[in-house]
């Protein structure tokens, strides 16, 4: 029973991450049927797309009804974000052996990423978060889209730049996988909806509600066989699942010195996951954390968060940072399944 609910676990999430493709190509192609600006298209539905899987897994979970799948939910917030920075950054920087970054995400982005994972911080440190705290998270969330489309409205639309470091080495900017496809929607400021549009939309919302819903199943099952808390599953193999797509894209990038792209999702992912898939489902069910996602999840997601901001104020994430972050990570693995 073990290796069955291990390969359900496998294809319900595979399922889940590209139904969230799916239902993000075809809700931006409705939106621009609908005569909706592109931009506002891409601040919203394609900037949170990164997040609908670990959104939908948390809503599934919360409605679970059940303790253990409640704690799912914190666990997979704090594993995803860390394996962001300290797994995919950490592995990124020893592809390009230098990663370069732009300085309007030290500028702007970083400390709206402290200030969101403060937050977070802040709402979790009682181990549970309720209703209320739900509210300012997504308050927050609401604050940081307004701060999207006021303040980065020319940086989305410009194309390449070329920013210049502080020693004097001029790079050229790329724009990142979102940015890419908010440009290409601003390209094509009128879509037809077809049939194959209608159905993608459908197979996508129907595809994330049952590879969310068996996602949480399997992981409650196999926690059972193996009488280990469901959480520990969740910080670490969705986490880790959840990123997988991002890993690839953010690795090959980096070997093509396309910083950008390497980076430009992360802080955005970051901010989401902490803002809005902790927020959402606060509002249908308080929070319950775990011990360990409280104990040794936290204090890690704060350490990879600073280490990230320190890392960029010099613009650059060198190849013994980026091995620094991949060990970092190994720890955070090794420390959380109580491997020594």
């Amino acid at each position: 029973m073990l290796f069955f609910w291990i390969i359900v676990f496998i294809i319900s999430l595979s399922l889940t991450i590209k139904s969230a493709d799916w239902f993000v190509e075809s809700s931006e192609k409705v939106g621009l049927a609908l005569k909706i600006s592109p931009f506002i298209i891409g601040v919203t539905i394609v900037s949170v797309g990164t997040s609908f899987p670990e959104l939908a897994s948390a809503l599934v979970a919360v409605l679970k009804g059940t303790e253990s799948a409640n704690q799912i939910v914190a666990a997979n917030i704090v594993g995803s974000n860390i394996t962001n920075i300290f797994l995919i950054v950490g592995l990124s920087a020893l592809a390009a052996r230098v990663l370069v970054i732009r300085k309007s995400l030290i500028d702007l982005d970083a400390p709206l990423l402290a200030a969101a994972t403060a937050l977070f911080i802040f709402v979790a440190w009682d181990g549970v978060i309720v209703f209320s705290e739900g509210i300012l998270l997504l308050s927050a969330f609401l604050i940081y889209l307004l701060y999207v489309v006021f303040q980065r409205r020319d940086e989305i639309l410009t194309p390449e730049l070329t920013e210049v470091l502080p020693d004097g080495v001029e790079f050229k900017i790329l724009p990142s996988r979102v940015e890419r496809r908010r440009k290409k929607g601003l390209k094509k400021p009128e879509s037809e909806l077809n049939f194959k549009v209608i159905v993608l939309l459908v197979l996508g919302v129907i595809g994330l509600a049952l590879g969310a819903n068996y996602t949480v199943e399997s992981v409650l099952e196999i926690s059972e066989i193996l009488n280990i808390p469901s959480a520990l599953i969740a910080i670490t193999a969705i986490a880790f699942g959840t990123s997988l797509p991002e890993l690839i894209v953010s690795v090959r990038s980096a070997l093509k010195k396309k910083y950008e792209v390497a980076l430009g999702n992360i802080f955005g992912s970051n901010v989401f996951n902490i803002l809005l898939v902790a927020g959402l489902p606060a509002l249908i069910k308080p929070l319950s954390i775990d011990n360990n996602t409280f104990l040794i999840g936290l204090p890690f997601l704060v350490v990879a968060t600073l280490l990230f901001i320190i890392s960029g104020i010099s613009r650059r994430i060198h190849l013994w940072e980026g091995a620094m972050y991949f060990l970092l990570y190994v720890v955070f693995i090794v420390k959380i399944c109580a491997l020594f």
